[in-house]
């Protein structure tokens, strides 16, 4: 059965999963790359960045979990682009050509455009919908594999208030960022839907994992 999952999602201490001012030098705002330090230092991440190498251990097992088994990608606005790309028509996400994905994307936009080919087997296709439509959707594409909802923090947070989480992957960031967009409003009493365990990692952060409960 395809499951909807959500994988190497960190936010900061104060629930703050982007911070604010996203330009497109500054995809995350002022929090710069401080969220993601923990991935970019392991053996899985280093190569965002061009670099060889990376480290093994704790979080490096996390974050290699990212890929096995997904058929499709779920995203928002926000992850595809800074504010105002839809009026951009050359605009075709932050990767550059080949980005790493490697299957559908759907991304969710009020404003839809025509389909995006890219290389590696990435197509971004764009659609206006709420979390359910959407999840249809992507179940169609992803032939029978899971499907990942890749973030924002906004989407993130329609897709566990609609109840269409399976497994969930945060990993808590030992910074305080003050403002941005947070993952936790409204979701009050979430944990009582999903069992919940936290390992704490040498790198300082804190990887929680949520599997919903069985019926």
């Amino acid at each position: 059965m395809t499951r909807t999952r959500i994988h190497n999602f960190s936010l900061s201490l104060d629930g703050f999963a982007t911070g604010a001012g996203q330009t497109p030098e500054a995809p995350m705002g002022h929090a710069g790359r401080r969220l993601h330090e923990w991935l970019i230092a392991t053996r899985f991440g280093a190569p965002i960045l061009g670099h060889q190498g990376g480290t093994a251990g704790i979080d490096d097992a996390f974050a290699q979990q990212h890929e096995p088994g997904i058929g499709v990608e779920i995203m928002g606005a926000g992850k595809f682009g800074p504010p105002g790309w839809q009026d951009d028509a050359d605009w075709t996400g932050w990767w550059g050509p080949n980005p790493p994905f490697h299957t559908p994307v759907l991304v969710l936009t009020h404003r839809p455009r025509p389909s995006i080919e890219m290389d590696g087997g990435t197509t971004f296709h764009f659609l206006d919908a709420a979390p359910e439509e959407a999840l249809r959707a992507a179940r169609e594409a992803a032939g029978g594999r899971d499907v990942r909802i890749g973030g924002g923090p906004t989407v993130v947070r329609d897709f566990l208030a609609a109840g269409l989480v399976d497994h969930m992957h945060l990993v808590q960031v030992p910074i305080v960022l003050g403002r941005g967009v947070r993952v936790w409003d409204g979701l009050e009493a979430l944990d009582e839907h999903y069992e919940i365990e936290a390992v704490s990692a040498p790198s300082g952060v804190t990887h929680l994992t949520f599997d919903r409960r069985a019926p």
